[in-house]
């Protein structure tokens, strides 16, 4: 029977089981896997030598799929595994790998794997690598999840440990791997790579990035004497050398107790090295700088940062695999090639997971500071403002005020000398003294007139775009973004804000300067009016005073999983009311979400399934008027601590002036600080309203057959829905790349700061205050409380009890509503004057954020105390 023919580089062949690397291009990872195209690339590299090979493909695995009995039916059932379910994953794992490697691989299959031997060397010795379609990938590297088999010799050896290579495809770490990562076991091919064996003196890997610092422009090499599996097995200390512009930067070389060899009969074997060569170099210095320049050439042939495995025979490198480095964070694009320096919107707006491209194109739209892209996350490039000096003092003032990391990691680029000019300042324009602005009035009526003013503006929005669709309906958005940042920018609101914030700065400098009192505005900002993120929080709870006395409710909400239940509250007795009450509660926050400035997250009222723990906890853990009683008792604190600051001061010399200076301050925080809140409230109504419409018109799409389902807008960008509108066409393969490149995303850590060497700059707190073992952060709300401690990375699963600590990443206005059950807050990202700082001080609760690796280090259930004065947390015994 004729086999079917198979097209590779160009040309018909007839044996579709083998193919040599020479035959192989990155086009073709679906018939031998990542490695093995990367391998099949690599030969073509002119200067780059790759040990001569070839590989199986995904065919033969297919074949022997086929002869496996049963298989379809445990695949179905190992893909319903969830990652945790270690015991179930094992076990059925174990039992897959077992039927594979009990299949006799047929006559015709083996005839094909081992012909190749004897142009190669039937006797010769080989390394047998598995090479999956799921491995080595742009966006998920897969490394070390299935088996690599060094010095097989002999026909039969070879294709015993093609067959383990096949079967490795479902190790544990393997399967659990994918499921991590959303792949389909049932679409993974497992390909092997057969490669003459590589004797080396030294071996280890290259990385073209520095994979600590992630800079681009540096390249990392690791070495080890013999083969290269004693460094990636972790049994040896690396000799470790940098390299930057082809010379050393940075040099260690270890103690090397070990090698791996070959074994004269097959397989390898740990040796231990001479003394007197354990401390000796695996690589001169030449041959480092030319490895690396190796490296620079296979990076620049794949265009992407390079992993490199690597081995040194006789003086001559050889490259055994390649693949690309998916942990690095990208790098923003710049027009020019200059140095760049790039600080985290995201870490900002307490927001540092991935946005979509639908919600990145939109904050970009609304922001005023031009915003970049990389990773799914926005950074603003500070490089002028760095290299000015006078605009530089006040940026670095501005940024150590609010995030003191981002402060220090920009100081430490600014130390080095070399990656940031000097431009001149511009002269400054001189102003008539006339022209001056005067400083805005402590009016509440100021407040009171600017949320006016947004209520009317987002009524007239809602009113006028019902009848807005296609291309008219991109035209209108784009003029209502206008608005938006007509009154998101407004002098008289940037003064309101600035103001509150002003005047905070004010009483803490100065009071603790007269009287030792750290962080004396926090009390003073307890229950301020008009701010629209706590009383959100407080109305939650007059939410549960509707619903308590309603048993049969209490009960029904204890199980809910639909988010359609508000329709079936009606059938039981209250359940109206209970109703009415959330309803009501969602009209006025339900726009509100975690990660709510990324319009493509779902909203309270899309899923208000978020807020029924929190409201059973509220039924829980409060008495009836607990809002009311918790609003005026944070205002009669904040009154009792005025009173006596003021007699304090007084008691001064020169108190009287003092006191005065003081208690305008104070008045002048109690009208602003609330008003902080409302920009942010009105942006986010604003997208509640866009969200709808623009939903309704993927609906639209949806229709005509151009989208599959509505929510594949949010993988496209505004420009991109607008031309979409006009054109009514649409790249199919589009919104695939970007959830791949989506779900890529999400394992990424988003830095603080970037540079243009995709070098990412961590800060350090720089302090010797806080004792031994404690985790520093930033003081945002005064006081000392001790509790338990909540790990919370999903507000929806929060099962808080009165005093309890929150522990979490970071939190939005969304958060809020928890904030009323707990008594100290604890999180990885924010600073003084973000939401979650704001509400800490009004509702009185201890607060350190910016702590680092805050939910790794504190584990839930840990009893901790947290210094919100000092800025420290400590892991109590």
């Amino acid at each position: 029977m004729t086999k079917p023919a198979v097209v590779v580089a160009g040309r018909e062949r007839t044996d579709r089981y083998v193919v040599r690397f020479e035959e192989v291009d990155q086009t073709q990872i679906p018939l031998v896997g990542g490695k093995g195209s990367h391998l099949g690339e690599l030969s073509r590299i002119d200067g780059i030598r790759v040990p001569a090979g070839f590989c199986v493909t995904t065919d033969a695995f297919q074949r022997l799929m086929a002869e496996a009995p049963s298989i379809d039916e445990r695949l179905e059932r190992l893909s319903r595994l969830a990652p945790d379910d270690r015991e179930a994953i094992r076990a059925l794992s174990e039992d897959i790998r077992r039927t594979l490697e009990g299949v006799t691989i047929p006559d015709d299959l083996a005839t094909a794997i081992t012909c190749p031997l004897a142009k190669l060397g039937a006797q010769a010795a080989y390394a047998v690598r598995s090479s999956a379609t799921a491995e080595d990938l742009p966006t998920a590297s897969f490394a070390g999840q299935q088996d690599t088999y060094l010095n097989v010799v002999g026909p039969e050896a070879i294709l015993q440990h093609v067959s383990r290579c096949w079967a490795s495809l479902f190790t544990e770490r393997a399967v659990t791997y994918r499921l991590r990562s959303g792949f389909d076991h049932r679409k993974v091919r497992m390909a092997v790579v057969v490669q003459r064996m590589v004797f080396a003196q030294s071996a280890g890997i290259l990385f073209t990035a520095d994979p600590v610092t992630s800079n681009r422009k540096v390249t990392s090499i690791e070495a080890s004497f013999g083969l290269g599996e004693a460094l990636v097995s972790g049994l040896v200390n690396a000799d470790v050398y940098k390299v930057r512009n082809g010379e050393i930067i940075a040099k260690t070389i270890a103690t090397k107790h070990l090698a791996i060899l070959a074994s004269p009969s097959g397989g390898t074997h740990q040796q231990a090295i001479e003394p007197e060569r354990q401390t000796l170099a695996a690589l001169t210095d030449a041959q480092v700088v030319r490895l690396a320049e190796l490296g620079r050439k296979v990076e620049a042939y794949f265009g992407c940062p390079q992993d490199i495995e690597w081995c040194l025979v006789d003086d001559d490198f050889q490259i055994v695999q390649s693949r690309p480095i998916t942990t690095l964070f990208p790098i923003p694009v710049a027009a020019d090639k200059e140095n760049h320096v790039y600080i985290s919107v995201g870490h900002q707006q307490m927001m540092t997971d991935p946005m979509k491209p639908l919600g990145l194109s939109l904050f970009q739209l609304t922001a005023m500071p031009i915003m970049h892209e990389a990773g799914g996350r926005l950074f603003v490039d500070v490089t002028r403002a760095l290299a000015s000096p006078a605009k530089r003092a006040g940026l670095l003032e501005l940024i150590g005020k609010t995030h003191p990391l981002m402060s220090d990691a920009l100081q430490s680029i600014l130390e080095r000398d070399d990656f940031i000019g000097v431009i001149p300042d511009e002269a400054p324009a001189t102003a008539p003294a006339a022209a001056a602005k005067a400083p805005i009035e402590t009016d509440p009526a100021i407040v009171a007139e600017l949320i006016a003013h947004n209520e009317a503006s987002v009524a007239a929005l809602k009113n006028d775009i019902h009848a807005k669709s296609g291309p008219a309906l991109f035209d209108f958005l784009l003029s209502d973004i206008k608005e938006l940042k007509r009154l998101l920018f407004d002098r008289q609101s940037h003064q309101a804000i600035m103001a509150g914030m002003e005047a905070t700065w004010w009483l803490n400098d100065r009071l603790q300067a007269w009287l030792g009192e750290k962080n004396a505005a926090d009390t003073l900002t307890q229950s301020v009016p008009d701010n629209v993120t706590s009383e959100m929080g407080l109305a939650l709870l007059d939410v549960a005073d509707a619903i308590r006395p309603h048993a049969e409710v209490v009960a029904f909400l204890q199980h809910v999983e639909g988010d359609g239940f508000l329709g079936e509250l009606p059938n039981l007795p209250g359940g109206r009311e209970a109703r009415d009450a959330i309803q009501a509660y969602l009209e006025k926050y339900g726009m509100r979400c975690a990660g709510e400035i990324d319009i493509t997250r779902p909203r309270f009222r899309e899923r208000p399934t978020t807020l029924v723990p929190i409201i059973l906890g509220n039924i829980k853990n409060f008495e009836p008027g607990a809002g009311k009683r918790r609003f005026e008792q944070g205002r009669q604190e904040a009154e009792k601590r005025e009173q006596e600051l003021l007699e304090r001061l007084r008691a001064l010399p020169d108190g009287e002036r003092k006191a005065e200076e003081t208690k305008r301050m104070i008045d002048r925080v109690r009208t602003f600080a609330g008003y902080r809140e409302y920009p942010k409230y009105g942006i986010i109504r604003r997208y509640d309203v866009y969200k709808r419409a623009l939903l309704e018109e993927a609906e639209r799409h949806v229709q005509r057959g151009v989208l599959r389902e509505k929510e594949d807008i949010f993988y496209l960008t505004f420009q991109e829905l607008h031309e979409l509108a006009r054109t009514r066409g649409l790249d199919e393969t589009l919104i695939g790349q970007r959830k791949d490149a989506f779900r890529c995303y999400r394992a990424l850590t988003s830095p603080l700061v970037v540079t243009s060497d995709g070098e990412i700059v961590a800060g350090s707190y720089r302090r010797e205050d806080v004792p031994a073992g404690a985790l520093i952060g930033q003081p945002v709300s005064a006081g000392i409380v001790e509790g338990r401690a909540r790990v919370i990375l999903d507000m929806a699963e929060a099962n808080l009890e009165p005093g309890d600590i929150l522990v979490t990443a970071y939190t939005d206005p969304s958060w809020t509503p928890l904030f009323v059950a707990i008594k100290g807050l604890v999180t990885e990202v924010g600073g003084p004057m973000t939401h979650g700082a704001v509400i800490a001080r009004e509702y009185g609760l201890p607060a350190v954020v910016a702590v680092e690796r805050a939910t790794q280090l504190i584990k839930d259930g840990q009893r901790i105390r947290v210094h919100g004065t000092e800025g420290y947390v400590e892991i109590l015994p």
